[in-house]
């Protein structure tokens, strides 16, 4: 049995998602519902039982419970890298993390949590997670959110006493369905989509760094199917503790994305950049504490055995726009 953390999310609904694509239902699914429509994420799915996050230790604390569970994925975090309440990061991504790792570690199983590429800053060290832990610890994020991983991650390498396996993932820009209920912090595909289908345009932020076109902000986007690919890898597979990068090892630019989300839209690739993106000033709040550039380096994932390949751009844009924002039903 599984137990997926966040399992309302995005990345852990999705994950659930895949699980039950490969005829798996035996998860245990935990998380917080409240108002949102998070709940529709969950809808198709099949899973053995739901525990409300607020009581998953009384939960695990049963012992007819605690022995089917054979990995824990723990998807479940405040990830709004724009969140400022730093104690409610350090309670939800940090405190929440530790007693989860110290239930994996007594009961002798595998444990695969949410990091985040938000550890590496502004990139001044580079995306490189085939580091040692030292190295790691010099990264300097530019946000609390960002700050609450590392310092999970931080505090993961410095135990003794551990998980049967432990894998961090730091996710990089994941885009793709079951992101709806995201808000601000929903994938630029998912923005442009819906400002093209209500004004005909897309608007990105103009550049403030010198070397950088309007738009032209690179980042790492990967598609949310080959992140729970790597995922289901994982839980398959016992490979080397660790942190480990979750990108394509490519960076595209915000230009790109829009005009490929367009592109898919209308099922025309002709289409000019001119003719649908416009340029607005990045709010003030931002301009401090912006990546312009992010790319995983990912040969650390090559060497434990991931082989699959990773859509490219293209591909993933192009899937996510026709085969699921313009349907009636867009989830998985």
């Amino acid at each position: 049995m599984i137990l997926v953390t966040g399992a309302a999310g995005f990345i852990g609904s999705a994950l659930v998602w895949k699980l039950n694509e490969e005829g798996i239902n035996d998860i245990v699914v935990s998380d917080k519902l409240r108002t949102e429509d998070k709940w529709l994420n969950l809808r198709k799915r099949d899973y053995a039982d739901w525990v409300d996050r607020d009581e998953l230790f009384d939960w695990l604390s049963v012992y007819e419970n605690a022995r089917k569970l054979t990995a824990v994925v723990h998807m479940g975090a405040c990830s709004a890298t724009t969140e400022q309440d730093g104690d409610f990061l350090m309670k939800n991504n940090y405190e929440f993390s530790k007693k989860l790792w110290e239930f994996c570690t007594n009961r002798n199983i595998k444990y695969i949590y949410a990091s985040s590429a938000a550890t590496y800053g502004v990139g001044e060290q580079g995306y490189n997670d085939d580091v040692s832990s030292e190295e790691l610890k010099k990264l300097m994020p530019l946000n609390k959110y960002g700050y609450s991983k590392k310092y999970f991650d931080d505090w993961a390498f410095k135990q003794e006493e551990t998980p049967k396996e432990w894998i961090g993932l730091k996710f990089f820009n994941v885009y793709g369905p079951q992101e709806y209920h995201k808000g601000r912090m929903a994938s630029l595909v998912f923005h442009a989509f819906n400002q093209y289908k209500e004004n005909n345009i897309v608007k990105l932020f103009k550049s403030h760094k010198e070397g950088y076109e309007d738009g032209w902000q690179l980042r790492d986007f990967v598609y949310i199917k080959d992140v729970v690919n790597v995922i289901k890898f994982f839980i398959d597979n016992d490979t080397k503790s660790g942190v480990y990068n979750l990108g394509t090892g490519k960076a595209r630019s915000f230009y790109e994305l829009a005009l490929n989300t367009v592109r898919a839209a209308e099922d025309d690739y002709e289409i000019k950049g001119e003719d649908v993106i416009e340029f607005i000033p990045m709010p003030e709040d931002l301009r401090g504490r912006y990546q312009y550039f992010t790319q995983a380096e990912m040969s650390k994932l090559k060497k434990v055995g991931y082989t699959k390949e990773f859509h490219t751009l293209e591909e993933g844009v192009k899937d996510y726009v026709q085969n699921y924002l313009v349907k009636e039903d867009s989830y998985l």
